[in-house]
């Protein structure tokens, strides 16, 4: 499946799901690690997504962001 399929199987479930996320831990469950597992990253992997980054740039300075994603030992894209 590529990544366009991957990602119209996400989004169909979305409406059903949303209903059910009453917590932010829910949420990074059902949409996020899928999403960024969708880009083709491996969600269990710490040397491809690092859960809890402390982000030293722009507005989050110094504090944890959700999740960072790693590629060729460089942090390429936060969430939060």
């Amino acid at each position: 499946m590529d990544f366009a399929d991957k990602l119209a199987a996400l989004a169909a479930k979305i409406p059903a799901l949303c209903p059910r996320l009453q917590t932010e831990e829910a949420t990074k469950n059902a949409l996020v690690m899928p999403f960024i597992s969708a880009l083709g990253y491996d969600v269990f992997d710490p040397m491809e997504v690092i859960p809890e980054f402390i982000a030293d740039h722009g507005i989050k300075k110094g504090e944890k962001v959700d999740y960072a994603l790693v590629k060729d030992d460089q942090i390429i894209v936060i969430f939060e």
